[in-house]
C-alpha cells in the first residue's frame, strides 16, 4: 500500500486528497477514486 497525493478538479475549484491504493493499480483507477473522494466530500 502507498499514499498518493491526488489533485482534482471539482466544479472548477482544485482540491488535493491522499489515495491509499495497491502499488499496482493503475493511474486511471487511482483518478477516479480521488474523484469520487472529493465529491462525496465536497458534494454537499
Amino acid at each position: 500500500m502507498v499514499e498518493v497525493i491526488v489533485t482534482v478538479n471539482y466544479k472548477n475549484k482544485n482540491y488535493q486528497t491522499n489515495v491509499i491504493v495497491n502499488k499496482e493499480m493503475s493511474w486511471e483507477k487511482i483518478r477516479l477514486l480521488a474523484e469520487e473522494q472529493v465529491a462525496r466530500q465536497w458534494g454537499i
